[in-house]
């Protein structure tokens, strides 16, 4: 049992048989099974009940998955969290981010190879990020002249789940993710 965070962190041999599958589908998809989700296999249904929530969140919908993967990376560095930012990163380049894109993301969106609307989206992010009441109407307006209800739902969505996770994985001190054999993160 490895941990050098607060919770232990469970191999897959610690884990019940729901939550080994579901450590071998993350092993085939991200080709190593994150932090987090060791962690949060203390509680089998949690893990199993997160793993269902990010599975839709982040996948191509509305918004393409690379550009979710991207707003969470955001989240994470305006969070301040690491391990969100590494792994989101990571993600996001898995699912054809851009290393321009990637590598624009955690600074200063003037000028960046963003069109108006992801760096709108990445301003929604941002006023979510200081306060939901960031969201008023006047901003409303501006992301429904450039995104559809859909995609602003997706968006809205991924913006404030990874507040949520970013908290969570500081609150734990989950130690960051090591990368893949062979990928950078």
């Amino acid at each position: 049992m490895a941990s050098s965070g607060r919770i232990p962190m469970l191999d897959r041999g610690q884990v019940p048989p729901e939550v080994a599958v579901l450590y071998d589908a993350l092993l085939a998809q991200r080709g190593v099974v994150p932090n987090m989700f060791r962690t949060l296999a203390n509680v089998p249904s949690l893990v199993m009940g997160f793993a269902a929530f990010l599975k839709p969140l982040l996948a191509d919908g509305a918004l393409s998955g690379w550009y979710k993967e991207l707003v969470a990376t955001r989240v994470g560095f305006l969070n301040d969290c690491e391990y969100c930012v590494k792994a989101h990163t990571l993600s996001a380049r898995q699912k054809g981010a851009s290393e321009e894109k990637i590598a624009a993301v955690t600074g200063d969106l003037v000028g960046a190879p963003f069109t108006e609307a992801e760096k709108l989206g990445f301003l929604c992010a941002e006023k979510l990020h200081a306060s939901p009441q960031g969201l008023d109407d006047a901003f409303y307006l501006q992301l429904k002249n450039q995104f559809t209800d859909l995609q602003i739902v997706e968006l809205v969505a991924v913006a404030s789940a990874f507040q949520m996770f970013s908290r969570l994985i500081e609150g734990l001190r989950i130690p960051v993710t090591p990368s893949p054999a062979g990928k950078q993160a």
